[in-house]
């Protein structure tokens, strides 16, 4: 019993410092546009889709540039976030 509750502490643990430092690119349903955002998205809380996370911002954005439903992103935008 008590390697199964070491087991599942230590599942936890492991699955919450995993997304630590993510990054995914999302498709936010209100404005028709992907974002980038640092925690797991839940898909129909306002996203229409989600894709795999990655270990830096640039790769996030280098991605978000491939995915056909991404509209290009505003320059303006992306260096006001810097």
């Amino acid at each position: 019993m008590k390697r199964m509750i070491l087991a599942g502490a230590l599942v936890l643990l492991s699955s919450a410092s995993y997304a630590d430092g993510r990054y995914w690119v999302v498709g936010n349903s209100a404005t028709g546009k992907c974002d980038i955002v640092t925690s797991n998205p839940v898909i129909g809380g306002g996203y229409f889709f989600g894709d795999r996370p990655y270990k830096s911002k640039d790769d996030a954005k280098l991605a978000r540039s491939t995915i056909k439903p991404c509209p290009p992103p505003d320059p303006k935008e992306d260096s006001a976030h810097k």
